[in-house]
């Protein structure tokens, strides 16, 4: 699978958040305001989770069109992995 600019760019906005809650902790910041920029950052990585996995799930099953081949193993497996990511 080819991973494009959008998906890269969710990763590193990811980055730049954990990067911004340690320098929180390290100034000694609130645990409230760290503890919201830790959910914001883990909704961040949920949301580039199912980019990606719907991205390659379209393209898998496309694949499998094309070929007359059955959908349904792959899909299976989608859900699965959005599953276990939660």
């Amino acid at each position: 699978m080819e991973y494009n600019a959008r998906m890269k760019n969710r990763i590193k906005r990811v980055e730049g958040q954990v990067k911004a809650i340690l320098r929180m902790m390290e100034e000694g910041k609130d645990c409230k305001d760290i503890v919201v920029q830790m959910s914001a950052a883990r909704n961040a990585l949920d949301r580039a989770v199912a980019v990606v996995v719907s991205s390659n799930l379209e393209q898998c099953v496309r694949e499998q069109i094309d070929k007359g081949e059955d959908t349904g193993a792959h899909i299976q497996e989608a859900v699965n992995l959005l599953v276990k990511s939660r």
